[in-house]
């Protein structure tokens, strides 16, 4: 679903014609890095690093580490707005997080990505504290998703607690000194009860999942909010499906093997399956829901992204897009 190479996306267009975005190849947003220094060991990139995914320290050199220099400059230029709209408006110093919000399909990546992003931000000296909350989070609780008959549209937008998590993100940019995060278990494929992560003014807010830049289409008839109205930068990730599908396969083999065996798991029953069984398995999961979900509420929300990430065959990015101030 990535573009095509020199062909100009849907809905990427302005109203002149012209792309809303600037193209880089690998090499060229490489060269933006400037004097940025790697400050990643191997060490540090495998525990990052999501499973089946071979992203290395070239690649961090070569994507992360020029994405991380453009929003340090960004988060610096906006915690001085900050403060001038301060000065002018005669109130104390309030800290209020920056916050980038990063979209993609299952499996695609977006994970590794949000974290990578956590780490190096973290490194530059103006703002060493930065929390990365997923939306998994904001799932309904399977009882509830069980009592509307949603299991089957986990992930979709109607499967998340919109207001809670709106709610969420209103208190955070509110810069509330401590904000609660529900928390979500990949294992139990559920909400933890009374678990939570807590917020306490970060300097930055990394918000990751599958739906986070979705908006109203014609606003002129909303005033609703939603949580990509609270991002300064968004990112969203991005990859042919036939890729992505792919990878989500070979994830869900590595998952049977691995995860999947311990009696736990949620998806414990598919520890059994054979390896031609558990692909089969995998590809209906894709078609019947991931790739459903991908097209209708995902890929839609790519273009309203600030930066796109687009990766080849092989996991790695080898296009970089950035929307025009």
């Amino acid at each position: 679903m990535s573009t095509t190479e020199g062909l100009v996306p849907e809905g990427a267009l302005d109203t002149h014609g012209l792309s809303r975005f600037r193209d880089f190849s690998r090499e060229e947003w490489s060269g933006l890095r400037a004097a940025t220094a790697l400050t990643l060991s191997e060490a540090d990139l495998d525990r990052l690093r999501g499973i089946n995914e071979a992203v290395d320290l070239d690649e961090v050199a070569d994507v992360y580490l020029p994405l991380s220099r453009l929003l340090n400059l960004y988060v610096g230029a906006t915690q001085k707005l900050h403060g001038a709209s301060n000065t002018f408006l005669g109130q104390p110093e309030l800290k209020v997080p920056y916050v980038i919000g990063i979209a993609g399909s299952v499996a695609v990546g977006k994970s590794t990505t949000a974290r990578i992003l956590q780490a190096l931000l973290a490194r530059w000296p103006d703002h060493p504290k930065v929390d990365l909350v997923t939306t998994d989070g904001f799932l309904y609780p399977n009882r509830v998703l069980s009592a509307r008959g949603l299991m089957s549209r986990k992930g979709f937008p109607e499967s998340y607690d919109q207001r809670r998590l709106v709610d969420f993100m209103a208190a955070v940019k509110s810069g509330e000194a401590e904000v609660a995060a529900p928390v979500y278990s990949h294992q139990s494929y559920d909400i933890i009860p009374g678990e939570s992560q807590m917020v306490r003014r970060p300097d930055i807010v990394i918000v990751e999942g599958l739906n986070v830049l979705q908006g109203e289409l014609d606003r002129a008839h909303s005033s609703r909010l939603f949580v990509s109205d609270f991002f300064d930068f968004s990112i969203y990730v991005d990859a042919d499906e036939a890729d992505i599908e792919r990878w989500y396969v070979e994830r869900f083999q590595t998952l049977r093997d691995t995860v999947f065996r311990d009696e736990r798991s949620y998806f414990h029953r598919f520890a059994a399956l054979t390896p031609e069984e558990a692909e089969a398995t995998a590809r209906d999961i894709w078609a019947s829901i991931n790739a459903l979900n991908l097209k209708e509420n995902i890929l839609p929300t790519r273009e309203r992204a600030h930066l796109v990430l687009e990766k080849g065959p092989g996991h790695a990015v080898h296009r970089v897009r950035l929307r025009k101030l």
